[in-house]
């Protein structure tokens, strides 16, 4: 080449031969950028014309500090440097990768099944007897609080009762006010049968879950009223059951007015008003898996990740490393949490929000043919955009999909958008299901409005248990009669002589 004119490169070729001078520079080389020039025109070199002026260059981070692997042609920057490179939909994916081979089966565990006879048992595996007597000696506690005087007393058995109580207002009708149950003329024989209202107000006016609950705010944890009890529920829930091949993280508001300092307003949600629950559940079965309230800003949050990604790493710790696909919305979803994942053995499939830096600008201003598709890959990562409506196209990253397959619908949908409509839906499914026999009722406290979301959780998963371990089909419905018999049943013969405590031990069970 004649000295001072310089041969212009495409911008890909320009791309392609700062990879190569980076990696010479690596090996102990020198770097000369001297005759690159980003113009995409080639020059005619027998022309007389002056050289071109040269221009101000400016290398995205990634290149800036030099990569590993050749840069893609063509490709896409996201905002902090990333590259893309386009590849063409279809394909088959081949063999499954080592993070979506389950080495576990799914199901109760031995912990559940070990000594399970009846619905009783299996609730009981979850809300467990030593559970039932710290809220009791806690109400007790209150009640000697509240009246002075060392005569008020709760059992185990009558506390059941009171339970047992809440699941049948719940499956009846639970909009007709609590105390219309005990009506000679418009309420159920079930409730006269147990206890006197009078008894039942006393024990729900009293109801605590920590006999510290006037020091509450001495400690550092908005949630100490109800954090033993709750921790202790969500640990049984991990004993007893081993989710399947997909997960789904998501939030829950439970709704309620009573004043907390964690208390949300959420427009998109039909109540408005609730406390909000960050769940993961199983996508077959709808067992609910772990979880924990938002209270706000979390101290123990690791600087480096962000709110989303720590509340997914936080609820599927205990199911990760044994091939599982975590399915979760734009909200939760990152490139760095897909990463995260896949260092412990785990893929994540969703929609990410396509204001991310990771993600190109490209992808949020295209507006491509409907029902056509594009897919990106970085690393072990796809990143698929589907234009689904005229004039709105959605985003949905993957580390399970390492090709992207078209479906012979009439909209074509790509495999990530099938995969991710079949899995998306778990926690959903389990709030609907836990709305529908819900005990919630009306409170001004929220550690009540926390126990009722507990109960319903509860009953979910004990049902669930019991038709795994008992190779059982009885309805949810049934199922909580069943167990509202069974918890009732110890209080009712403790009430009775011996003739006729048996006479009802028969009748009851």
């Amino acid at each position: 080449m004649e000295r001072g004119r310089r041969q212009r490169y495409t911008f890909d070729e320009t791309l392609m031969m700062i990879h190569q001078l980076r990696k010479e520079e690596s090996d102990g080389g020198e770097i000369d950028l001297s005759d690159l020039d980003w113009s995409e025109e080639s020059s005619d070199p027998d022309s007389e014309t002056e050289p071109p002026r040269q221009k101000k260059t400016f290398l995205p981070d990634a290149l800036a500090v030099g990569v590993s692997t050749p840069v893609p042609s063509p490709c896409e920057l996201g905002k902090d440097g990333t590259i893309w490179s386009a590849i063409a939909p279809g394909g088959h994916s081949g063999r499954q990768r080592g993070q979506n081979v389950l080495t576990e089966s799914a199901g109760p565990t031995a912990f559940a099944k070990r000594n399970l006879e009846d619905a009783q048992s299996v609730f009981f595996s979850l809300l467990d007897r030593q559970m039932l007597q710290m809220i009791c000696e806690c109400t007790v506690a209150e009640a000697h609080r509240v009246e002075e005087n060392c005569q008020w007393d709760l059992s185990v058995g009558e506390l059941k009762a009171f339970l047992a109580l809440l699941f049948v207002r719940g499956v009846f009708n639970k909009n007709i006010e609590m105390e219309s149950f005990w009506s000679e003329e418009w309420g159920l024989a079930f409730f006269n049968s147990t206890m006197p209202r009078s008894r039942y107000r006393d024990i729900m006016r009293y109801m605590r879950f920590d006999k510290e609950s006037r020091c509450f705010f001495l400690s550092g944890d908005k949630f100490t009223l109800m954090s033993e009890v709750w921790g202790k529920f969500v640990e049984n829930c991990i004993a007893c059951y081993k989710p399947g091949a997909n997960i789904t993280v998501d939030e829950q508001l439970f709704p309620t007015k009573a004043w907390c300092r964690f208390t949300q307003y959420m427009a998109n949600k039909p109540d408005k008003f609730g406390i909000k629950f960050w769940i993961a559940a199983d996508v077959e079965s709808k067992y609910m898996l772990n979880a924990f309230p938002y209270l706000g800003r979390d101290p123990r949050r690791p600087a480096k990740l962000s709110v989303g990604e720590n509340v997914v790493m936080r609820l599927v710790e205990p199911f990760m490393g044994r091939g599982r696909n975590i399915t979760t919305d734009n909200f939760f979803t990152s490139l760095t949490l897909a990463k995260n994942l896949l260092r412990k053995n785990t893929s994540l499939v969703g929609t990410v929000n396509k204001a991310r830096r990771e993600i190109p600008p490209s992808v949020q201003q295209q507006r491509g043919e409907l029902f056509s598709t594009m897919v990106l890959k970085y690393e072990r990562t796809t990143l698929t955009i589907y234009q689904g409506k005229p004039r709105k196209n959605v985003a949905l990253l993957s580390s399970m999909h390492q090709s992207v397959s078209i479906g012979s619908d009439p909209k074509k949908k790509p495999e990530t958008v099938s995969f991710y409509n079949s899995t998306k839906f778990g926690v959903d499914v389990l709030d609907e299901m836990a709305r529908l026999y819900s005990v919630k009722g009306a409170t001004r406290r929220w550690p009540v409005a926390v126990f009722y979301n507990l109960l319903d959780m509860a009953a979910i998963n004990a049902h669930i248990l019991y038709q795994k371990c008992l190779s059982s089909n009885v309805a949810r419905r049934a199922f909580i009669l069943q167990l509202a018999k069974e918890l009732r049943a110890e209080h009712i013969c403790a009430k009775a002589g011996p003739a006729v405590a048996l006479l009802t031990l028969n009748n009851t069970i």
